[in-house]
Formats: C-alpha cells, sequence, structure tokens
C-alpha cells in the first residue's frame, strides 16, 4: 500500500465526529470510484485545510486527475465535502454546482458541497462521478 493511502487509512480511521455524515459520504464515493477498471488514487493531506482523494484514469491524457474529493477540515468537528470536476468532464442538469473559473489545476471547474446530511445531493454527485469517470476511461 502507498504511504498516501496509508495516510488516507490513518485519517479515516481518526475520523470519529460526523454530524453531516460526511465520512460514510466519502467513503461511498470512493469504493464507486475504486470499482471503476484503470481508477487509481492519491491522498493530499493538509490539516485544517483539507483532506484530497484525487482519481485518475490510467486512459487519461494531459490531465493529472478527473476528480478532486475534498473533506473540508475549517472545523474537524463538521467536516463537509466539497466534489469538484473539470467543468468540460460533467453535466449539471439541476445547476447545483459552483462554476469556478480555473479552479482545477488551472482550468475552470464544477464544484459541488455537501454541506449538509443530504441524501438527494449525495447522489446527485454520485451520478457526477460515474458521468466523469466514463468520460476519463473513454
Amino acid at each position: 500500500m502507498s504511504t498516501a493511502l496509508q495516510e488516507l487509512d490513518a485519517f479515516l480511521e481518526g475520523w470519529t465526529v460526523d454530524p453531516l455524515n460526511a465520512r460514510s459520504t466519502f467513503l461511498s464515493y470512493r469504493d464507486l470510484l475504486a470499482a471503476v477498471p484503470g481508477v487509481s488514487f492519491e491522498f493530499k493531506s493538509r490539516p485544517g485545510v483539507s483532506y484530497s482523494l484525487r482519481a485518475r484514469h490510467e486512459k487519461q491524457q494531459g490531465r493529472e486527475l478527473f476528480v478532486l474529493v475534498d473533506v473540508v477540515d475549517d472545523e474537524p468537528e463538521s467536516r463537509w465535502l466539497s466534489v469538484c470536476f473539470y467543468a468540460d468532464m460533467i453535466t449539471d442538469p439541476s445547476e447545483l454546482g459552483d462554476y469556478v473559473p480555473q479552479g482545477l489545476m488551472g482550468e475552470d471547474a464544477c464544484c459541488f458541497n455537501l454541506d449538509e446530511d443530504d441524501a438527494d445531493m449525495r447522489a446527485y454527485i454520485a451520478d457526477r462521478l460515474r458521468e466523469a469517470a466514463s468520460k476519463a476511461a473513454a
């Protein structure tokens, strides 16, 4: 197991306070992405700021990742998720995302915040994850 993924496991083991149900959502997103053949992960730990899971597909050209799943750590007792995609890799039919010019590795992004325990938003983001993974694998 890579050092980054060992850091991820250590972070997850220490994440015990979760009023927004973000931990289980983070795990479900990680598992959804891990089930896609050819996907690999990097993990970046910035305590007090964010913990970032970066997913990449082996068929990708020119981009380091296709999604960034951040656990926002500005309040460790109430962590929430921000899931960012390159804007050209997903659709946002319900317009629930935030368009962020040059917001992901210098390219335009669409980010979704899961800052409350919202089953509909969790499902909507999961659909975007599937969409981006499909495009990354093409």
